[in-house]
């Protein structure tokens, strides 16, 4: 901004440089110097008013050129007519073309100026609107290249915030599922008898071993090399495992034909079936049972329900909101509330 006022004041300096300097010269009246000066000064705030400034600038001209023939070009006009083109509104701008150019002839024709200088000043009016409507287009584009550019940003913005979302439930998912489990399974292995310890420490081992390799597979998404070496990302294959080793007595029954699913809802349907038993051991007390069904119906439903305490769900915590916002990214939902005997959370994704 401090910049455009600079140059302003020096534009205008120039141009009234240009235009007063030659009356003063020749000894003109001193209402040719007013006229001169009223015909360059205001060029200072042609920012502010362009059209305004043009009026009084081409007027102040005109009346110049009609009374007295002016020494050179009318550097006032020509600045303000290159504003106008420049700063002005395009209906503005094409509304003022027909005056501008009724205003040049007036110029012209009343004080008999010879014909070689209609084309000399219709060539400059006319340079100096092509210049401001240039000038303009150039403006219009950049604006458009910034916003452009700032909605890249947001969207790159948004995707990150999307991935770290992503990632944060993912390793809320496999710490508090796998130390849980690990947890139960030291405080269960000391009861077992020293007979058991041995296996018991064993399970403790492998569920140390799969956590470590998820966690390895989550965070090597956060590499800059794309190429880096990672473990798979869990999914439907993996379910029988989870069941199998959540250290709950957990059941998996599978009804009808499996379909393809998207890579995203796979890894959705195991992380909402492991934050689910993870719920169940931490929140359900004793249980008998947990089943864990996988009906393959016009969408994929997934539904773990237990024999416990049941209750509603926790008013705190980023499990239930964590597996609704997993089942939202892919395009399905889950429910969760009291079931028949328990608590039960029911899944819903696409499949292909």
């Amino acid at each position: 901004m401090r910049d455009a006022r600079t140059a302003d004041r020096a534009v205008a300096a120039a141009v009234t440089a240009a235009t007063v300097a030659p009356a003063l010269w020749a000894a003109r009246p001193w209402w040719v110097v007013a006229l001169a000066l009223l015909a360059s000064v205001p060029v200072l705030w042609r920012r502010r008013a362009p059209l305004r400034v043009g009026l009084v600038v081409g007027l102040a001209m005109t009346a110049l050129v009609v009374w007295q023939k002016p020494l050179l070009l009318p550097w006032g006009p020509l600045v303000a007519v290159y504003t106008i083109a420049a700063l002005s509104r395009p209906v503005l701008r094409l509304l003022s073309v027909p005056l501008l150019a009724a205003t040049v002839y007036v110029s012209i024709v009343l004080p008999g100026e010879d014909s070689d200088v209609y084309p000399l000043l219709g060539t400059a009016f006319t340079a100096a609107f092509a210049l401001g409507t240039a000038e303009q287009a150039r403006r219009a584009q950049a604006a458009a290249h910034a916003e452009r550019t700032r909605r890249l940003e947001q969207e790159r913005a948004a995707a990150a915030a999307g991935e770290r979302a992503r990632i944060a439930r993912d390793m809320h998912d496999v710490l508090t599922h796998s130390v849980g489990l690990m947890v139960v399974q030291a405080e269960a292995a000391p009861l077992a008898g020293p007979d058991r310890a041995d296996e018991a420490f064993a399970r403790i081992a492998d569920t140390g071993r799969g956590a470590l390799a998820q966690l390895r597979a989550i965070l090597d998404a956060l590499r800059e090399d794309a190429a880096a070496p990672g473990g798979a990302q869990p999914g439907l294959a993996t379910l029988p495992d989870l069941v199998r080793d959540c250290g709950l007595p957990a059941v998996l029954t599978v009804d009808g034909e499996p379909r393809p699913v998207a890579a995203d809802a796979g890894v959705a349907a195991y992380r909402i079936v492991q934050e689910a038993l993870t719920n169940v051991r931490k929140h359900a007390g004793p249980v008998g049972a947990v089943t864990v069904a996988v009906r393959w119906r016009d969408a994929l439903e997934i539904e773990v329900a237990d024999d416990g305490r049941g209750g509603e769900p926790a008013a705190s915590g980023h499990g239930l909101a964590g597996m609704r916002e997993r089942a939202a990214a892919c395009g399905g939902d889950v429910r969760a509330g009291p079931g028949p005997r328990g608590f039960t959370v029911l899944a819903r994704l696409p499949v292909e």
